[in-house]
């Protein structure tokens, strides 16, 4: 199965939102982008159309002072996926992420839950197929969405974010940690994110030999290697593209995979 992803990069590469930020207020301003961006990557090969609600959780559209959209932004985004999802016969998935607020401790694990309750709830009423958990590098927090989705009768798909190390953020090894989402109910687990394809195989290859659920992996497309293992860490002394030559993130172009 194929799902596309990469919408908030995509999105801002055509000037429909700001990097750094990645809110994804094109849903509200500009939603015929949205609904054609969805078109165009069905029309690629993508087997799932997946709501547009990446970072439109509380936390961060406050940052952004967007906090009193939040429902309206979600909900939007979720009529406009199902409106592709229809006409083309894909499937229709719901999406939460990381909350840039978890801390491994008790008072953030329930803001985090709260934050994916609502949104959560949101995607049930909207008739999702399943729901995506992904950019996740706190293995706790990725079990916290993944409880809120399952308790709200939903299939459940984790895929967890890896840096430099491949270890979540407590240090569990990746294999270890799908193998505690497995045994926690995760119907699919896996990484999307930070990786390119290079950087990224040779860990899912430990998480398919680890567990028996089916295994996700949705790579960033950039030419990731042993030395820069992450998109956000590639960078080129000569190139003058931003300060202290990083690439990331509006300078990616010349490292993007050829098809």
């Amino acid at each position: 199965m194929i799902c596309a992803e990469g919408y908030v990069f995509e999105l801002e590469r055509r000037g429909y939102l700001q990097a750094g930020a990645f809110v994804p207020e094109a849903v509200l301003e500009h939603p015929e982008v949205v609904r054609q961006l969805h078109r165009d990557l069905v029309h690629a090969g993508s087997d799932v159309v997946e709501a547009l609600t990446y970072y439109a959780h509380r936390d961060k559209l406050r940052v952004v002072g967007r906090e009193g959209d939040l429902e309206a932004l979600n909900r939007q985004a979720l009529a406009i996926a199902k409106e592709v999802a229809d006409e083309s016969g894909a499937l229709l998935a719901g999406d939460i992420s990381n909350t840039n607020v978890f801390a491994d401790d008790p008072a953030t694990a329930a803001t985090v839950r709260a934050m994916f309750e609502e949104q959560i709830a949101w995607a049930a009423e909207a008739g999702v197929d399943f729901v995506i958990a992904e950019t996740i590098s706190w293995g706790n927090e990725a079990l916290i969405a993944l409880e809120a989705i399952k308790a709200a009768g939903l299939a459940a798909v984790v895929t967890l974010a890896v840096h430099r190390e491949p270890t979540t953020f407590e240090g569990w090894p990746i294999s270890e940690a799908c193998k505690q989402l497995e045994a926690a109910g995760a119907d699919v687990v896996g990484l999307n994110c930070i990786r390119g394809p290079h950087t990224m195989l040779p860990l899912l290859l430990e998480i398919r030999a680890a567990v028996s659920c089916h295994v996700a992996g949705v790579p960033v497309p950039y030419r990731t290697t042993e030395e820069e293992p992450t998109f956000s860490g590639l960078h080129d002394p000569a190139y003058p593209g931003v300060p202290g030559g990083r690439h990331f993130p509006t300078a990616l172009e010349p490292l993007t995979c050829n098809r």
